[in-house]
Parts: C-alpha cells; structure tokens; sequence
C-alpha cells in the first residue's frame, strides 16, 4: 500500500529581513549574499512567546481546511524539526495540542535540513501499515532563533516557514514509491550547536560565549552537500529508469543556489525542472520541502514524476521518488 500525499498547507511569517537590512547589521551585501547563496529575503517570526508550534499550527490548520479533513480524523502527527519550542515535549505535541488534534499520537525528528524527508518516509511507513489512514507530516523552524546576527558567514542564510502534508492511502499506482535515506555522524563537527545539550549544558559561560548559534563550517558542508545530494538522486534515477526528460520536477533542500544548481547538473535535468524558492524565504530547514510543493501545488498532476533531494546536519541526506496523486489547479 501507497502512502500518497493529498494535501499541502504552509505558515510563512509576515515580517522579512532584506540583504539590505543585513548589510546594516554585519560586513556583508546585497551582490556578496547573491552571488554566494542566492538568497534575497527570507521571513523572520517576531513576536515574545512566537515559537516553532506557531509556524507550524498555521499550516496544519490551512492542511485540514484545504483536505477538508477534521482534526479529529487524524490517527498521526510526525514534526520535522531543530528549533523545537522547548527541550520537552515535542512541538509535535504543542501543534496538535493548538490545532485541536485529539485521537493522534505525535513526536517530533531531529534530522537537520533532512527532517522532513526523515519525517515522510516515517509517516509513509505508518500508512503502508494499513492501521493509520491520515498522517500529518510538519517540517517547521525558526531559525532566526538560533541565528548569530553578527556571524557574517551564516547569518544570511537562515528563515523562518512552516509547511504540511497530508499522508493517506494511495487509490491508485501514485503515491510514494522509494526513498533512499543516509547519514555519516563523522560530518558533526562541521555543523552543530556547540552549547545547549547534554553535552555543554546553558551557562553563563556558553552564553558569554555566543554558543547558543548554529556553528557551521562553510567549505566543508559544501563539498558533501553537493556531492551527496547530487549522488543519491541520480542513483534514484537509474534505479528506476527514470531518464531527464520523464522527471517533472526536482524538489532540492534550498540551502545554497550553487548546490542545487551542481545537484539539477548532475542529474541532466533543466532549470525549468527545479523548485527553486531560496531567494525568497532563505533556507527553512525542515520546511524547505513542503515549502516548495506549496509554492508548485497549482501546477502538479496526477502521475508526475517527482524526486525530492535533501541534506541536513549530521551529517543526513536523501532523496524520494513519487509519482504526484492529485490536480494540484483544481484546489482553491
């Protein structure tokens, strides 16, 4: 049995930070932040008391109003996830708890960039099962909360989004047919938080300290991000045969406009081929993904062929073929 994804809701924050307003607060501008990452804007989530299950109920609650699905008709909800609203419990928890899901159980994944590709593969597997029927898949962070706005070198990556699907049984031969998911712990010390675990617990120390922000090593996470990204989608792609011109669309993590670029190369496929939303949001983490099947819904048939690439902290990585279950124009 087919876990196919029949809906798609997203929460993107109104605020926006510019490179402008960047270049106003470290060394840094417009040209040197397009040319290296290809971002222009990204949303940042203000407000005291505004954390991830914010971002993360919107899109939810926008999910079961377009699926026309009651809260109550949820059997799970799987969130995708490193900005969690607190160490304990799961936001998963504290957006169904919001969103007024009651017969579900819930848990949050940690997979860096990688969650919500973790996260889909989780939930296909509950639907496969043939004992849940509709299972909610969130990817949300907000990074600006672990962003150092002095760090020049990561600070203009990072922005805040939510996004949801919908998981049910496939009527038909779409749906979710593989997924190739990997990771190597050896690529921790490139992209990590420093403070904040079990490891270096808060004090006063690793605050003074600034440890509390992402920590990440540029040229390394670039080197593996192209390569693995890259190698695992076309692996996917001979695996089933699936030539450049029978692809419709390739859903790259949005993390670095060269890497996605390096990815669609590798793969033979044209740039009409690949979501591609960096400039406007940055790089969401978990919700790059849904973000983009958001963004593309209007234009998605049933029967297209999609894979799904990602890379994340971790080192993690993957890549997941579907075939597309529903007109995405007929949607309102």
């Amino acid at each position: 049995m087919n876990a196919a994804i029949t809906g798609v809701g997203a929460y993107v924050p109104e605020d926006i930070l510019t490179n402008d307003e960047l270049s106003k607060m470290v060394d840094t501008s417009d040209e040197w932040i397009m040319t290296r990452i290809g971002i222009k804007t990204r949303h940042i989530l203000k407000g005291e008391g505004q954390g991830t299950s914010v971002m993360g109920e919107g899109a939810v609650r926008e999910l079961l109003e377009k699926t026309n699905t009651s809260a109550d008709e949820v059997d799970a909800l799987i969130c995708a996830t490193v900005t969690p609203d607190h160490q304990f419990p799961a936001t998963a928890n504290i957006i169904s708890d919001k969103a007024g899901i009651r017969n579900a159980f819930s848990f949050d994944i940690n997979a860096g960039c990688s969650g919500f590709l973790y996260s889909l593969e989780a939930g296909s597997k509950l639907i496969s099962s043939g004992q849940y029927k509709k299972v909610v898949v969130v990817g949300a962070d907000k990074m600006s909360s672990i962003t150092d706005y002095t760090d020049r070198a990561t600070c203009p990556i990072f922005g805040d989004a939510a996004g949801a699907v919908m998981l049910e049984p496939s009527e038909d031969e779409n749906g979710i047919q593989d997924s190739m998911l990997q990771s190597d712990g050896v690529g921790r010390k490139h992209l990590h938080q420093k403070a904040g675990g079990s490891v270096k617990p808060a004090s006063h120390e690793t605050v003074d300290k600034r440890e509390h922000f992402i920590y990440q090593e540029g040229q390394q996470v670039f080197k593996w991000a192209v390569s693995k990204m890259a190698d695992v989608s076309v692996e996917m792609m001979k695996k089933h045969n699936i030539e450049a011109e029978d692809l419709d669309w390739l859903v790259p993590h949005q993390a670095n406009m060269r890497i996605i670029e390096a990815t669609a190369k590798r793969m033979g496929i044209k740039k009409e081929q690949v979501m591609i939303n960096i400039q406007k949001y940055g790089n969401t983490t978990a919700a790059t993904l849904p973000l983009c099947l958001y963004e593309w819904e209007k234009d998605l048939k049933p029967g297209n062929n999609i894979i799904l690439a990602t890379f994340g902290a971790g080192f993690t990585w993957g890549s997941m073929y579907l075939r597309w279950s529903y007109d995405g124009s007929k949607i309102k």
